[in-house]
Parts: structure tokens; sequence; C-alpha cells
């Protein structure tokens, strides 16, 4: 009998043929039942162990019917985990690809390990939700904690889950372009509400005046006077990074000989012009004229050959030092700021600037659907007031009728 994707095959062990068929056919009713509790999520179970398995909330415990020939999850996971490192070499960062390994190993093996792929269902996901979200009984599981108070419980963040679930759903794939499952069981979360309108941390006007004043104030007057010189990069990086909208990553590997100083065409003002590098390959931008004089001064501090990095490493310390001295570490919605937050302004300064947006996508190497979605929501100079406040107006009353005017004569 070909079922759920493979054929299935059993002796009845009987010599009469009414035996046989009574068999057979009790026997395909079952498997007919099983499969259906299959696809709704659930789980097939022995009989023996039915009540065990009821006593028990904790299902991961349950002895489940396992075919012959069917792979466990475990085995999926290692296949998955050797290719993906081999198919992804050079292509993607090396800690991302390290994570896939720490997911399984930590979390999604001492779950699913032992269970053989058919039993990795939507009901079994679920499970797995609420067991990473829902406190440990025990000390196990719990956040270290200093010496002398007790371990507390931290609760995964959603992106934290989500990474989880992005690498279960690519063992099971790979399981599938195997030929180990017919389908991937539906993994989207239950009672998921719509998400609220939310923003990137950035700099208004006045938070960011307020921040290049702190910096230049740093850079001429250090509190320690061996601190000069990173105290002057930070402040030629706060503005360089304000002026081009580069990501940190594309600024920690830009070298002298990707930028140039050019004169623009359209403004005769000069500008930068960058050859990126970063997380979306090589792509190219041009600087609002305010970047030239801090990448020059950066220049000639470092008198850079051409094949030296501009500014390197981010000074995370010194960022977060000066944003705590002026209390902008985190924006009204207690939204962290980072040097990310330095490109974000960008973007938020040239919307309120009334720039295109394509063309601002195209300078950020992003799409136009992720600033709408990420910034144009909170610039209140995307909104036109003349096409929004629209009134109609009203239509001249007409005169009486000529029949009305017979009447009345």
């Amino acid at each position: 009998m070909f079922l759920g994707g493979r054929n299935h095959r059993v002796t009845t062990r009987q010599d009469n043929i009414v035996l046989a068929l009574e068999f057979a056919r009790d026997w395909s009713l079952d498997r007919f039942a099983e499969d259906r509790v299959r696809r709704r999520g659930g789980q097939v179970v022995e009989a023996a162990d039915a009540a065990p398995a009821l006593a028990e909330p904790d299902r991961r415990t349950a002895h489940v019917r396992r075919r012959a020939g069917v792979r466990t999850f475990r085995e999926a996971a290692s296949a998955f985990v050797s290719e993906y490192e081999i198919m992804t070499l050079g292509e993607r960062n090396a800690e991302h690809v390290a994570s896939k390994s720490r997911h399984l190993d930590l979390y999604l093996l001492p779950f699913f390990g032992d269970c053989g792929l058919d039993e990795v269902t939507a009901g079994r996901i679920q499970e797995y939700r609420v067991h990473r979200l829902k406190p440990p009984a025990g000390p196990e599981g719990r956040a270290r904690a200093p010496k002398g108070r007790k371990r507390v419980f931290k609760r995964p963040a959603r992106s934290t889950l989500h990474k989880e679930l992005v690498t279960l759903r690519q063992v099971l794939k790979s399981a599938n372009r195997k030929g180990w499952i017919s389908a991937l069981p539906d993994m989207s979360a239950p009672y998921k509400a719509s998400g609220k309108v939310s923003h990137r941390a950035w700099f208004s006007p006045e938070e960011y005046k307020r921040l290049y004043e702190a910096t230049r104030e740093r850079a001429r007057n250090p509190k320690n006077e061996r601190w000069r010189g990173e105290c002057e990069q930070f402040h030629d990086y706060v503005l360089f990074m304000v002026n081009t909208g580069l990501r940190p990553d594309e600024a920690c590997r830009l070298e002298f000989r990707d930028v140039q100083v050019v004169v623009d065409d359209n403004t005769g003002e000069r500008i930068l012009e960058i050859e990126v590098r970063g997380k979306r390959g090589v792509g190219f931008c041009k600087s609002m004229p305010g970047a030239v004089l801090p990448f020059q001064r950066v220049k000639k501090r470092k008198d850079g050959k051409p094949t030296d990095l501009v500014f390197g490493k981010v000074q995370r310390e010194l960022l977060n030092a000066v944003l705590h001295e002026l209390a902008l570490k985190t924006d009204r919605d207690g939204n962290p700021r980072t040097a990310y937050s330095l490109r974000h302004t960008y973007i938020c300064l040239r919307l309120m600037e009334g720039a295109d947006i394509y063309q601002i996508a195209k300078n950020c190497r992003t799409s136009v659907e992720m600033i709408e979605k990420f910034y144009a929501t909170h610039i209140k100079n995307t909104l036109d007031a003349a096409a929004i406040n629209v009134r109609k107006k009203p239509k001249p009353r007409k005169g009486p009728s000529a029949a009305r005017a017979l009447a009345n004569a």
C-alpha cells in the first residue's frame, strides 16, 4: 500500500485466506488512521504506552512507534551540518555557519534527537516553543549568576528562538531533499498577533548636534592626553558615518584605496565616491559634502597607504561612554543606540530633507521596502499635509426647476 509518500508492506502470517483478508483490512485501516493523525500534527503512540504518556505531561519521554527505515532527526542534523559547511564555504560568515551547530547541539538535538523524522510534526514543534519559553523545574537551563546568588531563568529573545527554528527548518529541508520525508510540517507560530509598527534607534537633529559637539570636545580636550588620537579618530568616525550611511561592518573593511574625493557634476560640491564591501557584496556610495574633511583628517593623521584601513574596529567602549554621559544610550522606546544608529540617522535626515527614497535605497544598498518599513513610518516630513487635508468644495445650489416655478406662479 502506498501512503504518505512511501510503500507499506507487512505479512499477515496466516494460511487461511479469510483470516488474511480480515488482518489486511484492519491493518490498512490502522495505517490510514495513523496517516491522518500525522497530517493533523499529532503523534502516533503505542497502545501499551498510552497510559504512561497520559500520566507524564512531558511527551518527549513517550515511546513513539518507529517504523523500520525511518531516519532520526539526529541523522538528518548530521547530514545537514556536513553539507552546509561545504556549500557555504567562503560565502557566509564563519560565525554564522558555526551558530547552526551551536543551535543543534545546545537546544534542538536534546529535544528532537532520537525522534523519527515523521514524528517532527507541527504539534511537536509547538511543544519545542513552549519548552524553550517555559522556566525549567530544576536549576539546569537557568542563567549563570555570581557566586552566592540564585540562578535566574533567562527567557530567550524572539530573534533567538526564530534563529533556532530557522535551523530546524533547514534540517527538515535537507531531509526532504534526500527523500527521507515527503513534506515539511507547518512551522508557523500559533496565536501570533500582528506586529506593531516599530522603528530603529536614531539620533534626531538636536540629539545628533549634542553628540558631535561632545565628541568634538573630547577630541580637543581628552580626559587623558594619551587618548587624544583615539578621541580624534572617534569624532571623525561619527561625522563620516552620518554623512555616508555606511554599515559599521562596511566601515571596518574600508581601505584608503576604496575612497576618492571628487567634485559632483550636478552640485559642484566635493564629495566622496566610496567602493563599499560588505554583506551585500561590492557596492558604491556617494557621500554628503560633510564627509570629506573627516576623511582627509584621518588620512593625514594615519599617513595611510592605499591598503591601510581607514577606521578599523568600532570604538564601542568610547561610543557607549559618550552616549551614557549624554543620556542618549536609549531612545524613548527603550531601543539601544549603537554604531548602526549613525547609519539610521543618515537615512532619516535624508528623508527629512526630501531626498528621493529610491535614490537613498540605492546609495545605502538596501531596498525601498526596508526604508518604508523602518524609517519612513516615523518621519513626519514624508506626510504631505496638502494631499491629506483635502476638502471637497460644496457644489453651487441650483435654482428652482421649471415645474416648481410654474406651480408657484
